[in-house]
């Protein structure tokens, strides 16, 4: 899998060096703020792989990319109560469930017992 012809784990190092380096000549950024910046960058590039594997993991995945970013906006500043982050990420979670079951189709069973009735009709008779 690869993300602007490039490993993803290879541009997280990047984005984490560059973020430090950044930090290093200036940036006002403390180690959680780094930190939480980085755990962004990994939950968007896990939506990314998510939508690219069309695995079904995209609605987990957008899950944890928005307490990613919420912690984000925690570390940064943002004055939240526990009680308001709870309802805006359970809000997310029931929204995305809601998305996720329009988009699910059971498998087809496969098994001779799946398909088959122990009760079958009866076939029809001549008149």
């Amino acid at each position: 899998m690869k993300i602007l012809g490039r490993e993803p784990a290879l541009l997280l190092g990047f984005a984490a060096a560059g973020l430090k380096l950044a930090a290093a000549f200036g940036l006002n950024v403390s180690d959680t703020q780094q930190t939480l910046i980085n755990a962004a960058l990994a939950a968007a590039v896990g939506v990314w792989l998510a939508i690219v594997a069309k695995d079904g993991a995209l609605g987990a995945a957008i899950t944890q990319l928005a307490q990613a970013f919420m912690a984000l906006f925690i570390g940064f500043g943002l004055d939240w109560t526990a009680a308001k982050q709870a309802t805006v990420m359970a809000t997310i979670a029931a929204t995305l469930a809601m998305w996720e079951r329009t988009q699910i189709t059971p498998p087809v069973s496969t098994t001779s017992l799946e398909q088959s009735s122990p009760i079958k009709p009866s076939a029809p008779r001549g008149v």
